[in-house]
């Protein structure tokens, strides 16, 4: 990785130009949330770099300038398919985890795509690489141990990327489920099976007169009149994006509660969104859903793709979102959809009560992490061919085809380039969450 040499001092201005673009708007309109969200990426490097894919890609377009002179998006392994594929965009290791996917299955593998796009494969794989470093660097591993881990997480990638351009059978790729996953994951998939739909509305909500309604403590704002019928007038403009197969009855359109959201991801500081309450496929009361409508971002990766016709693809940031989603992720969450509130696009999903991220706190033996960054390569490669199915027309060819024919040309390569990567930016995270503590601390970020 390729960064050129900066003082502290100019580093931190250009740490500041970066974040200006990128949460400008939203720090403005609620300084409140930005101080949250900058006190958890100030906790460690590995969380500022979650919260700063931002940074992350304009680093890279200074470096992709180096490869093409500024003629457009080049460098190793990509020619004209590989750098226009589906990609997650903040891929990094605790964006993995558990959902259950369309056909009632509890599955392990990436989740969270607000930052998905159309853009260049490696630029996925350099983002978990340098994750991987940071992940190593604070288990106190050696940087032969962490050149090791990102091997391992390069050939798992490029292993499953060839059998699935070369038609390999689903039972011979299958996905991490409660009976082919292993070590962690299957842990992951257990901890998900052993909770509960009325869990979770436990946790939320609360029987009044009969009926299910969200409790007021619990993290849920009331709403105006004004802003309940905007918000249900959105939510009927979602109901038209649903595929046919969504909905088990009629009555599961049928809205019992709706309020504003509290608590604050690191990414989705200053977003307003909102959780509402609908009837299950029953009329028993265990079985009500919440989803959530949330003002979809612009992605971090966006800024740095000029082609305007994967621009002008997309009628929104919510649309993007789901889109994307439903191009990188088979059998996505099936209350999956985007709509439109006060001009600007909006994600709506699921509350589900069966999502557990992969925890990486009692992670440490080398062999065992080895284990599970190899399982990782594996989901990165099976979700950068899953666009066969989307349907979409932006990517009109078979993307696990495209990304193995460029990594048979250079092999002995490919796992190098991560690996320098990783080193290289992993040290340049850890020197600028230096830098960013300092200006935060001392009041240097505008704003807040």
């Amino acid at each position: 990785m390729s960064v050129p040499q900066l003082s502290d001092e100019q580093r931190g201005e250009e740490i500041l130009a970066v974040f200006d673009t990128a949460f400008g708007e939203l720090l403005a309109a609620d300084p409140a949330a930005f101080r949250v969200k900058f006190r958890k990426m100030a906790a460690s490097a590995f969380a500022f770099y979650r919260g700063t894919a931002c940074l992350f890609y304009h680093d890279l377009d200074a470096e992709n300038a180096g490869w093409g002179g500024g003629r457009g998006i080049s460098g190793p392994y990509l020619d004209e398919r590989t750098s226009r594929v589906w990609i997650h965009g903040d891929l990094h290791a605790e964006n993995f985890g558990t959902y259950m996917d369309s056909n009632g299955r509890l599955v392990f593998n990436v989740n969270d795509f607000d930052e998905a796009y159309v853009g260049p494969f490696t630029w996925d794989l350099k983002r978990f690489a340098a994750s991987i470093a940071l992940v190593g660097y604070a288990k106190a591993l050696s940087d032969d141990q962490i050149t090791e881990l990102v091997t391992v997480y390069a050939a798992a990638y490029r292993e499953r990327v060839h059998a699935l351009a070369t038609g390999a059978k689903s039972d011979e790729v299958p996905p991490f489920t409660l009976d082919t996953a292993q070590g962690p994951l299957l842990d992951a998939l257990r901890d998900a099976r052993s909770l509960t739909r009325f869990g979770l509305l436990d946790s939320m909500t609360e029987i009044r007169d009969f009926e299910r309604r969200f409790a007021p403590d619990g993290g849920s704002i009331e709403l105006d009149a004004a802003t309940r019928y905007k918000v249900l007038a959105a939510f009927d403009g979602y109901l038209e994006t649903l595929p046919e197969t969504s909905l088990a009855r009629p009555d599961s359109y049928r809205v019992k509660d709706v309020v504003g959201r509290r608590g604050i991801g690191i990414g989705s500081a200053g977003l307003p969104s909102y959780n509402i309450l609908l009837e299950g496929h029953s009329d028993a009361l265990e079985n009500d859903v919440v989803i959530y409508i949330k003002q979809a971002q612009t992605p971090a990766v966006s800024r740095h793709i000029t082609d305007a016709a994967i621009r002008d693809y997309f009628e929104h940031e919510g649309h993007r979102t789901v889109i994307s989603q439903r191009a990188l992720q088979a059998h996505a969450d099936p209350w999956l959809g985007w709509t439109e509130l006060d001009g600007s696009g909006q994600l709506v999903a699921e509350v589900s009560p069966y999502a557990v991220d992969l925890d990486w706190g009692d992670l440490d033996d080398p062999e065992e992490i080895a284990q599970v960054v190899a399982d990782l390569g594996r989901a990165t490669a099976t979700m950068h061919a899953a666009d066969d199915q989307s349907g979409e027309s932006l990517v009109p060819f078979s993307t696990e085809r495209a990304i193995d024919a460029a990594i048979a040309a250079d092999e002995e390569g490919f796992a190098p380039l991560l690996v320098d990567f990783a080193h290289g930016y992993g040290a340049r995270a850890r020197s600028d969450h230096q830098i960013f503590l300092d200006l935060f601390r001392n009041g240097r970020i505008p704003g807040l």
